[in-house]
């Protein structure tokens, strides 16, 4: 069991109770996109996030990205970490269909990827020395392996994300910041150069 600052915001009961078992820290739910229309809740996690900060959690399908972005827009952009499990196809035990896009969210992943992710994020965990990653990858790395700005960047982009069972549908910035969280600049100009376009 890892002890983290943040308070970590997930989407479910069953995320809720995963985590619990695997970290240490305040884990609070949106209720999928009750959120959106209850006001308590997003005064809530505001207030959450200006104490101690926040580390977002949701599941890597389209839903799960929405809520993320919604969180974002309610709270400052300085309080907030984000972790990103593997986009993994698969179900729940608990569940007998597949969710809609038929990956596995944050309760059905293993809890080495779910504490992986949250080391990448740059949370705080208490305990371990923290600092900046000296390898952070940026918009110019990008540009220079040729993940944007070319001819073929928009396929690289598609194939690369595939490679990595990163949601397909990642803007270049959110990318950029799931990228940053999973993986060190050296270790993404390997996997850019094993790509074939």
């Amino acid at each position: 069991m890892i002890s983290v600052k943040e308070a970590v915001i997930v989407e479910g009961k069953y995320d809720k109770i995963k985590l619990k078992s695997i970290i240490d820290t305040p884990v609070i739910e949106t209720n999928g996109f009750r959120v959106f229309k209850d006001k308590e809740k997003q005064n809530l996690i505001k207030r959450i996030a200006e104490q101690r900060g926040i580390l977002i959690l949701t599941d890597s399908d389209s839903a799960g990205f929405v809520i993320r972005n919604f969180i974002k827009g309610v709270v400052k952009s300085d309080s907030i970490k984000n972790a990103y499990i593997p986009q993994l196809k698969g179900r729940e035990k608990r569940k007998s269909e597949d969710s809609k896009e038929g990956f596995l969210g944050v309760e059905g992943v293993s809890d080495d990827s779910i504490i992986d992710a949250i080391r990448k994020s740059g949370a705080e965990i208490i305990g371990e020395k923290s600092g900046e990653n000296p390898g952070e990858i940026t918009k110019n790395d990008l540009y220079d392996l040729g993940l944007t700005g070319r001819e073929n960047s928009k396929i690289l982009r598609k194939k690369l994300l595939e490679e990595l069972s990163l949601p397909s549908y990642l803007t270049t910035n959110a990318m950029l910041t799931a990228l940053n969280c999973l993986y060190s600049l050296e270790e993404l100009k390997i996997m850019v150069n094993n790509i074939t376009v």
